[in-house]
């Protein structure tokens, strides 16, 4: 199969404006998620609609794609950057442009969930640990999946997920595997066509997941689970936890 990473990085964020230029360890974020797909695919591109961050992908040897400023989502951004390659490949991984420490093991176990032709959608969680702390879990920025027996997912919530009925919320970690919702899908050319072109759900809207929509209309998301820990940024608190743990990741 032929795999190609889109990584959608907006510059209007509403939490953090110009995210994907911050400066993490001396690189820009965008550059630092280039360089970690790199390391596990052979095909990138960066789906933006600034000029900024476009002309910034350039200066450090990227490919990018300038896309509309009027999408909704990463993946419809991902699907005009798709079209405007005129190449075909078997399944586009959409990872996103938040996500600065996402390893080769992670993308290459999402790439292993289409080694089944039922796979259409894939993504990937982490389990909680009893470490993470009740705040790490109970956090909005952190959204949660419940998965059922064949590893598909349910349903994801910016809430806890599931409830422990009968159990003390500080006992919750010890009591139950949780899983947090790491940031990478794949999907097959044909489904991300099918999914884009759906009209916004109200599960969607909602929790301001685009996730639900494709679970609103029916499509399965088979899950792939990394013991990998990632630090999504969402906030410019985030980014000072990041800059935190890349510090760790140099000492050890």
């Amino acid at each position: 199969m032929k795999f190609i990473a889109i990584i959608p990085a907006r510059y209007a964020s509403t939490r953090f404006p110009a995210k994907p230029l911050a400066m993490l360890g001396g690189k820009r974020i965008i550059e630092r998620v280039y360089e970690q797909v790199s390391l596990a695919m052979e095909h990138i591109v960066v789906a933006t609609d600034d000029k900024r961050i476009y002309d910034t992908v350039e200066a450090f040897g990227g490919n990018v794609v300038m896309t509309s400023q009027e999408h909704k989502s990463g993946t419809d951004r991902c699907w005009e950057a798709y079209c405007k390659l005129n190449r075909e490949f078997d399944v586009i991984v959409n990872i996103q442009g938040d996500e600065p420490f996402i390893a080769p093991s992670q993308i290459e176990a999402l790439k292993a969930c289409f080694l089944s032709a039922q796979t259409d959608i894939a993504t990937l969680v982490k389990p909680f640990s009893v470490e993470d702390g009740l705040s790490v879990l109970e956090s909005y920025n952190s959204p949660k999946v419940v998965i059922d027996n064949d590893m598909n997912a349910l349903y994801f919530s910016r809430a806890v997920i599931p409830h422990l009925r009968g159990v003390e919320t500080k006992e919750y970690l010890s009591k139950h595997t949780f899983y947090k919702h790491i940031g990478i899908y794949g999907f097959r050319a044909e489904v991300l066509k099918a999914i884009t072109a759906l009209p916004q759900s109200s599960l969607e809207t909602a929790e301001s997941l685009e996730q639900l929509r494709w679970l609103e209309n029916g499509y399965k998301i088979k899950v792939g689970i990394s013991d990998r820990e990632t630090i999504g940024i969402d906030t410019p608190q985030d980014l000072a936890r990041a800059e935190e743990f890349l510090k760790n990741l140099k000492t050890l």
